[in-house]
């Protein structure tokens, strides 16, 4: 009866196991378990030792923890792709391709400037650039406030993330506490453990961890290279803080008292909260910094062009577009007076937006050398600067002037952008279409005595031109018979300085950068002879209305590179033109796009032959099951047959002892 009694109970342990294991087939995270049986320790007798039957020794789980731990990375990487993959494809409507796009609103605005130049005096003309002019700041604004968005949504859902992180490391803690309260019993609390996995599992979609068994079976789980999160039955909450170096970016940091330990973006590995940091510090700074760099580039441009003609009052004309300002900003983890104010503080001014890059850069003091500072480029081309200070405190780098008063401390660091803010603050500022400056204040003629065939193509002001001075090329043949010329430039008092001679070229361009003759550049059709001139003098006030030199010049920025030029002793190099410059835009968010999306696919399909490894040691297969019930219930009915014996022959002794 006793061998009988032990082998149903085991058989039933089995069914037991077996029924829960079918009843969880679906559960997520769930390991399959398995009965373990033991031989009972047999009885010795002088005839040898007799079997006492099964013992249940004990309820495992089917766990590979290599496995779970591969699984658990590579779906942290999967989120992490995935994510980034679903923020790109949102930025990219940011870019829209043709009509609706920043390309053709620049374009539209410059051909305008072609009609102005065909009609400098026609109201209607100057009407459609000034309408021309508000869309395009229009345009630019709007795609800031879609970033402002895409920025207010990646704060959003790190808030929620974070909320969720903190639930699991909370619910992690607490099964800490009940497994270690569970070792003293000598069985493994297989359900708690699965949970335990579930919840490590799920954390790493939303942030990578790595988790480090201690002696009592507690797990505890850090991130970001080695921050505790979870030790046994103890969590630290997580909490989204301002970028100490722009409030206007998240980022993420463990509560740890009352102080905040700052989590460095690029140690968190994988999950979605590394991604639209990523997103955030990443993407999101490039496109606003390409957006800014074209706006800035362009309202430079047009603006300098402008300023140098006349519009029909007969006055130098006005700025035509307001840009955003560029922004230094100080860390709020600054040095600080017994006040509360920074100890120093920067500010930044570029007076020439054409040459900007669309670049943020980080500053901080050089501690080698007196008034010195480093300054990183953070985008491509990445690039550090050594500057030093003159007595004011000012140093130029890239384009921008940079100006620090009083003295940081030597951990201090500032981030400048001086285009973030670009084309957030695009305004379009004239509304009376006389206030364009459509004519040149200079005009050029040639001489009535010139032999060649040198004519006048154009003239484009290229500087400020000095009041009341007029000014004369004149040709002549030098060494071997070339061609030169040279120029004289007589000011209001009669004093004349002579520049030159330089060599003709073929392109007719006189003179070329960086000179200028009283401030513009002459384009020479045809060829000139030696003794020939040309006259450059300013413009009748009775003329004004009816003259297209600035015109012409404004849309010549058409074809010109306005956009990341590079200066070096007032010549210009490099750049691009302003349509190439939103086309290299949209191809270069293109590419992130279709390389976050090649990621994605990969990193899914590794994270689904991971857990397919995981289940295919841990899962439960349900045909494997329903065989082992049939096993089990067979063994249970054996052992229920051997019972039954054992009754009918307790019963026969009886009978017969009592006979």
């Amino acid at each position: 009866m006793s061998l009988g009694m032990r082998a149903m109970t085991a058989s039933y342990a089995s069914m037991q196991v077996t029924g829960h294991n079918i009843a969880n087939a679906s559960v997520a995270g769930y390991s399959r378990q398995q009965a373990e049986l033991a031989t009972a320790k047999g009885q010795y007798t002088g005839a040898g030792f007799f079997g006492k039957g099964v013992d249940v020794a004990s309820v495992t789980r089917s766990h590979d923890q290599f496995l779970t731990r591969a699984a658990a990375t590579a779906k942290s990487l999967s989120a992490m792709d995935e994510t980034l993959a679903q923020r790109l494809k949102l930025l990219e409507n940011v870019f829209p391709t043709g009509e609706m796009g920043l390309g053709y609103s620049v374009g539209s605005f410059l051909n305008a400037m072609v009609d102005l130049a065909s009609r400098p005096g026609d109201t209607a003309t100057r009407q459609v650039v000034l309408a021309r002019s508000q869309d395009l700041a229009s345009r630019f604004n709007a795609a800031d406030d879609q970033l402002d968005t895409l920025q207010a949504g990646v704060t959003s859902d790190l808030k929620t993330t974070v909320t969720a992180v903190n639930g699991l490391t909370k619910s992690l803690a607490k099964i800490n506490d009940q497994i270690a309260a569970s070792r003293g019993l000598g069985q493994p609390p297989n359900d708690l453990l699965d949970e335990r996995d579930r919840i490590v599992s799920e954390l790493s979609t939303k942030i990578q961890v790595s988790t480090v068994m201690a002696d009592d079976g507690t797990v505890g789980v850090f991130v970001a290279g080695g921050q505790n999160l979870v030790l046994g039955a103890q969590s630290v909450d997580m909490r989204v803080t301002p970028d100490p170096l722009d409030t206007s970016r998240s980022a993420l940091a463990l509560v740890d008292g009352s102080n905040l330990r700052m989590l460095d973006e690029a140690s968190l590995g994988g999950g979605s909260m590394a991604a639209l940091l990523r997103f955030q510090n990443e993407d999101l700074v490039d496109a606003r910094n390409m957006v800014g760099q074209l706006a800035a580039a362009v309202g430079s441009a047009v603006n300098a062009q402008q300023e140098l003609g006349l519009d029909l009052n007969g006055d130098g004309g006005k700025p035509l577009f307001q840009v955003g300002a560029p922004t230094a900003r100080s860390s709020t983890n600054n040095a600080r007076d017994a006040s509360g104010n920074f100890l120093a503080t920067v500010s930044i001014a570029t007076p020439d937006g054409t040459v900007l890059n669309a670049a943020d850069y980080l500053m901080r003091p050089d501690p080698a050398v007196a008034n010195g500072y480093i300054v990183t480029r953070l985008s491509y081309p990445q690039e550090t600067f050594n500057r030093t200070a003159d007595a004011s405190g000012a140093f130029e780098v890239d384009g921008m002037q940079v100006t620090v008063t009083g003295t940081p401390a030597s951990a201090d660091t500032f981030l400048l952008q001086p285009v973030a803010n670009a084309a957030g603050g695009m305004n379009a500022l004239i509304q009376d279409p006389r206030l364009v400056a459509a004519a040149s204040p200079l005009v050029a003629s040639v001489g009535a005595a010139n032999t060649g065939t040198g004519s006048i193509a154009s003239l484009t002001m290229v500087e400020a031109p000095d009041t009341g001075s007029s000014a004369e090329v004149s040709f002549s043949t030098g060494a071997g018979g070339q061609l030169q010329y040279s120029w004289t430039v007589t000011d209001s008092g009669g004093a004349a300085t002579t520049t030159g001679p330089l060599d003709w070229n073929d392109e007719g361009v006189v003179p070329p950068e960086p000179y200028s003759i009283n401030g513009a550049r002459l384009q020479v059709a045809g060829v000139p002879k030696a003794g020939d001139t040309i006259s450059v003098t300013a413009i009748d006030p009775a003329y004004i209305g009816a003259n297209n030199g600035n015109a012409l010049a404004l849309s010549g920025l058409r074809d010109k590179a306005i956009v990341g030029r590079s200066e070096s002793g007032g010549v210009y190099s490099g750049g691009a033109l302003a349509t190439d410059a939103y086309a290299a835009t949209l191809a270069d968010v293109a590419v992130r796009v279709q390389t976050a999306k090649a990621a994605s696919t990969i990193s899914t399909a590794v994270s689904g032959q991971a857990e397919l490894a995981r289940s295919e040691v841990a899962g439960v297969n349900l045909d494997e099951e329903a065989a082992r019930l049939i096993q089990y219930q067979q063994s249970y009915q054996a052992a229920a047959k051997v019972l039954q014996v054992a009754q009918s022959v307790f019963e026969t002794l009886l009978q017969t002892a009592a006979g």
